[in-house]
C-alpha cells in the first residue's frame, strides 16, 4: 500500500497540482494585499474617504465604534465592508486566471497551426493512408496519378 501511495504521490499530475496549489495560495495572498492595501482604499477615497474594512452593522443593540470593539465584546455584527473586500479579491483572482487561461489557449492554438505538413494522403480506391509521394498504393497496388487519383491498370 505504501508503494502504491508513493507511485500516486510522485506522478507528474499530482506534483503539478501541488505546485499549483502552493503558487495559488501565494498568489491569493498577493491579491488580498492588493485589494486591502491599494484598491479598496483608493475606491474608498473616491467615495468620500470610506474605509470598507471598517463598515459593519451592529446587531447587538449596544453601540461600538469599530468591528474590533464589537468582536472584543462578542457582539453580533454584519461585516459588509469585509465582504466587499472579499468580493473584490474574488473578481481580481478570477480575472487574473481568465487572462492566464486565455493566453494558454492562444499559445495552444498557435501550436496547432504550426503543425508539420501532412506526410500521408488517402488512396481513393482502398481508402488507406499512404505516403504523400507514393505513385503506387502499397495496399491495393493501384497506380496513382500526380493529383492522387487512381489510374487502373
Amino acid at each position: 500500500m505504501l508503494k502504491e501511495f508513493k507511485e500516486f504521490a510522485l506522478k507528474g499530475n499530482v506534483m503539478d497540482l501541488a505546485v499549483g496549489v502552493v503558487i495559488g495560495g501565494a498568489f491569493g495572498k498577493i491579491v488580498t494585499s492588493l485589494v486591502n492595501d491599494i484598491i479598496t482604499p483608493l475606491i474608498g477615497m473616491l467615495l468620500g474617504k470610506v474605509d470598507f474594512s471598517g463598515l459593519f452593522i451592529n446587531l447587538s443593540g449596544v453601540p461600538y465604534k469599530t468591528i474590533a470593539d464589537a468582536k472584543l465584546a462578542k457582539a453580533a455584527t454584519l461585516n459588509y465592508g469585509l465582504f466587499i473586500n472579499s468580493v473584490l479579491d474574488f473578481v481580481i483572482i478570477a480575472f487574473s486566471i481568465f487572462i492566464v487561461i486565455k493566453q494558454l489557449n492562444r499559445f495552444k492554438r498557435k501550436q496547432e497551426v504550426e503543425k508539420a505538413p501532412e506526410t500521408t494522403k488517402e488512396c481513393p480506391h482502398c481508402i488507406s493512408a499512404i505516403p504523400i509521394k507514393a505513385t503506387r498504393c502499397p495496399n491495393c497496388t493501384s497506380m496513382l496519378e500526380p493529383k492522387g487519383t487512381l489510374a487502373h491498370e
